[in-house]
């Protein structure tokens, strides 16, 4: 086998996003509630008790999502380990109409390029609903938001 028989190593997407909660059926109900999820796979531990949950969540395409109780882990509270996308500002929209219709705090934000809606899972951490549409405002450098990136 010469090295141009060797198939290159690159990546095919994300298979899922694992996020770690405190207590399983808490944050199963909030999530599934917030995003309309499927339950694909239930993980019991050795006693039967179910410890974690894949979903096929609507709009991640093939990626999944997945919780698991970790409670020695869980909450980062006020980070933001996944940005998910929407469209645009109509997908904006909509998503604060849901969050409010749900009685889930939320704030919106220009973001470096696009509109960001931010809110808390049940354990804190931080859920980021980004558009892939750009505002068409200058921020790029402003405390708190990105700037192109200048190399090394």
């Amino acid at each position: 086998m010469t090295s141009g028989d060797l198939m290159k190593a690159e990546l095919d997407g994300i298979f899922a996003v694992k996020l770690p909660v405190k207590e399983l059926a808490t944050s199963r109900r909030w999530y599934e509630k917030v995003f309309d999820l499927t339950t694909q796979f239930e993980f019991p531990d050795e006693h039967g008790v179910i410890r974690g949950v894949a979903y096929d969540c609507p709009g991640l395409g093939n990626s999944g999502l997945a919780l698991r109780e970790r409670p020695d882990i869980a909450g980062l509270s006020g980070f933001d380990p996944v940005l998910f996308g929407v469209k645009d500002k109509q997908a904006v929209d909509a998503w604060i109409a849901h969050l409010t219709a749900l009685g889930i705090e939320h704030q919106l934000v220009l973001a470096t390029i696009g509109w960001l809606v931010i809110f808390h899972d049940p354990d804190g951490l931080e859920i980021h609903l980004y558009s892939r549409e750009r505002h068409g405002k200058e921020l790029a450098g402003t405390p708190g938001r990105g700037r192109p990136a200048t190399g090394a």
